[in-house]
């Protein structure tokens, strides 16, 4: 095979770690073309720690690795709390690299004689089709909300992602800001995901993460949100609030923030945050319901934060 046609079969092939989402999309039809099988490096696996208490996570490690190590749970909580997804057989495979880089779960992106943007069609069908479980923050011509729950985790953290091609990627660099609506993703052709970066934790910092399912296990949020806080001498001196399942990308929900920031902890301040949680959205008929959840959920996480 000459240069020239590797380079073909490389930009035309998927990449397959575990293939927990790839190999039920071929399954359907979805997904049809070249695999390349991703072999772990040592660099690629586990979990490392700088001296300031910083960890930095292998892209091939498992979902359910991160989610046994104690280490995490005590330095990342919100994190750890964010491995409740999938099954626990899909956690022993699925890798964090593959979790940031997973394909769309809407219906008509899997629907294999259904055109979509995400594979090359001119619209997207579910704008005006069924779109219950799509986006409540429409922020592109895609209304499928981004599946990834790590990616919406590690937002809340302000991690880097590390990939074959470059360093230093923020998560909305990695995923884009949901006005293409043609990908999952913003890795270019022929690139992977080797690591993740996660900053030391604050002092006195706590997390917390929850998700607002229609069934008690194994099913993709309709909202999930992630929450950091430092609370000291009764006021919030630090807080982060990150949420997936409600847009095409995970997004912080910076009106919140900004209701608590220095405020006391009280009920009125926390109830105030809540409200602006929910700032900036324009949902699809079907979904405003999607707004309520987000909202109960920011407050149920501060509440909690705050004692």
């Amino acid at each position: 095979m000459t240069s020239a046609s590797m380079t073909a079969f490389a930009q035309r092939a998927e990449f397959r770690a575990a293939g927990t989402d790839l190999s039920e999309r071929r399954r359907s039809g979805v997904s049809r073309g070249a695999l390349i099988d991703l072999d772990a490096a040592p660099d690629t696996t586990g979990v490392t720690w700088g001296a300031d208490g910083a960890a930095t996570i292998g892209a091939f490690t498992t979902i359910a690795s991160i989610g046994a190590d104690a280490r995490i749970a005590a330095a990342y909580p919100g994190v750890a709390a964010a491995l409740g997804l999938a099954t626990p057989q899909i956690r022993h495979l699925a890798t964090l690299g593959g979790n940031l880089a997973q394909r769309s779960r809407c219906w008509y992106f899997r629907d294999p004689h259904i055109a979509c943007l995400k594979k090359g069609g001119s619209d997207c069908p579910a704008r005006s089709g069924n779109h219950l479980y799509s986006v409540a923050f429409d922020l592109g011509p895609c209304v499928a909300p981004h599946p990834s729950t790590m990616a919406a985790a590690l937002l809340a953290y302000d991690a880097k992602i590390v990939t074959s091609q470059r360093q230093g990627l923020g998560i909305g660099e990695l995923l884009g800001d949901g006005s293409n609506g043609t990908s999952d993703h913003a890795l270019a052709s022929g690139e992977v995901i080797r690591a993740v970066e996660l900053p030391a934790p604050l002092e006195g910092e706590r997390a917390l993460y929850k998700r607002a399912i229609s069934r008690s296990h194994a099913e993709w949020p309709l909202a999930e949100v992630c929450a950091r806080a430092v609370v000291s001498g009764g006021a919030f001196q630090f807080i982060r609030l990150t949420a997936g399942g409600i847009a095409p990308v995970p997004l912080r929900l910076a009106a919140a923030e900004a209701a608590l920031q220095g405020k006391p902890a009280s009920a009125a301040a926390i109830a105030e945050a809540a409200r602006q949680a929910t700032s900036g959205a324009n949902p699809l008929p079907m979904t405003g319901y999607k707004l309520d959840l987000l909202a109960g959920v920011v407050h149920d996480l501060l509440e909690r934060l705050a004692i």
